[in-house]
């Protein structure tokens, strides 16, 4: 029989030393509002602006050009299903269309913040 087994003595392994640097806890910056969470949060209402004003030009566009398109006599006077074609594209496309850009804007707002959180994420 041998006697009482030594345990090797511990040794602390540590990875890099950064000197100088220190790790930027972005969720505390954002919280607390510092210059960089100011900066952040200015960022992310930019980029919500920017696209609300793209989808506005969209609508504003789309919208604006119908009376353009109603002064052509052959879409005034023209009939689908005994409806009358302002009539349809006032009714039917401008609704269609206010939905399809109302989930576009919706799913881009959230893809804007997705990307806020993962970027304020330690």
């Amino acid at each position: 029989m041998t006697g009482p087994q030594r345990r090797p003595v511990r040794e602390r392994v540590v990875l890099a030393q950064r000197r100088g640097a220190r790790r930027v806890r972005t969720r505390v910056e954002v919280a607390e509002q510092t210059e960089i969470g100011v900066v952040l949060i200015d960022g992310l209402i930019r980029a919500q602006l920017g696209l609300a004003l793209r989808m506005s030009l969209v609508i504003v566009v789309a919208l604006g050009s119908l009376p353009l398109l109603f002064r052509i006599d052959a879409v005034a006077s023209a009939a689908v299903f005994g409806i009358r074609l302002p009539w349809l594209l006032l009714g039917v496309v401008a609704l269609v269309l206010l939905f399809v850009v109302g989930v576009v804007f919706v799913r881009l707002a959230q893809r804007n913040e997705n990307d806020f959180l993962e970027l304020t994420e330690d």
